[in-house]
């Protein structure tokens, strides 16, 4: 990259003694994170129980969680806490990576559990036979491998361009405002761009509106037993997706309008709402509302608050 060895964050402001506090929020928001998300998937691999299509499929959910926010919060809380908010070009393009995928990703694995709840609902009596332990792993596989293949090869068509420019109107790096620095020809890196745009995002999201359509047909005209598992079994997923694509689309709106007339605090909420609102509610959601993780949770909370009991009359 051509005249440009590293970008600035302009987004970030001077905050005095409250960048400690925003360091201390921050780091609070990580830690509840990742061990909301590292519980889940413990209790999932222990307990053979959860051994099933579904609990592995969230599995990957909640490790791809634990992935997007470990590309983001350790970048963001070095940079409340540094006076000069720069970055390397080549850790750009890391976080880039890691973002990036952690996006693409977290649509596939949305996509495959819909599927998965599709063959649950509609083909009870066959589901064991569609959906193996092999076409499990090959799912799961697929769902991230795809996505590194789609973001690798933006990255390589990104590298080339000449930057005239090295400030990221951004608390992270991202795909957009580097090509927004270029002033070499874009026109190949906004195709893909678009292409990524539907793989990624409108490719997945056909499939899981196939597959509600599907369910909804099935509850209508099913018993009442089949609606409620239906209810059961989907509103989870329901709500995560919405959930995160809500997030998804205040980052798309906000890099496509004029945002300079919203406050900066609430422009920065917004940009990172996809990246901390989904991985801090997906296991707050799943805990509750699938009733083998919550009865598991509740058992170790149980077995937990007997130990400190005996070990405080010790």
């Amino acid at each position: 990259m051509d005249r440009v060895s590293y970008f600035t964050m302009a987004i970030y402001f001077k905050t005095g003694v409250l960048k400690y506090l925003y360091f201390i929020i921050i780091i609070s928001l990580y830690v509840l994170i990742i061990s909301a998300n590292l519980l889940l998937i413990v209790i999932i691999c222990v307990n053979r129980s959860l051994h099933e299509p579904m609990y592995m499929f969230l599995c990957s959910l909640f490790v791809n969680e634990l992935y997007g926010s470990t590309g983001l919060f350790p970048f963001l809380l070095v940079q409340i806490l540094s006076d000069i908010h720069t970055v390397s070009v080549h850790f750009c393009f890391l976080q880039l990576f890691c973002v990036q995928s952690y996006v693409c990703t977290e649509f596939s694995n949305l996509a495959i559990m819909s599927y998965d709840r599709y063959l649950a609902i509609c083909y009870p009596l066959q589901y064991n036979t569609r959906m193996t332990f092999t076409k499990v792993v090959v799912l799961i596989a697929a769902a991230w491998l795809y996505s590194f293949l789609i973001i690798v090869t933006m990255i390589s068509l990104n590298a080339p361009l000449q930057l005239c420019g090295n400030i990221i109107n951004k608390v992270y790096c991202d795909n957009y405002s580097i090509i927004k620095l270029a002033c070499s020809d874009t026109s190949v890196n906004n195709i893909y761009g678009l292409m990524a745009a539907f793989l990624t995002v409108f490719g997945p999201s056909i499939l899981i509106l196939y597959t509600y359509i599907r369910i909804l047909r099935v509850c209508f005209s099913g018993s009442k037993e089949t609606r409620q598992k239906a209810v059961s079994t989907c509103t989870p997923h329901l709500v995560t997706l919405l959930n995160y694509s809500f997030g998804v689309c205040f980052e798309v709106i906000q890099k496509r309008f004029n945002m300079s007339s919203v406050p900066n605090m609430f422009y920065i909420f917004l940009s990172l709402y996809f990246l901390t609102c989904p991985p801090l509610f997906n296991p707050v959601i799943y805990g509750l509302k699938m009733s083998k993780i919550n009865i598991i949770c509740k058992s170790l909370f149980i077995t937990f608050c007997c130990k400190v009991q005996i070990i405080q009359k010790v």
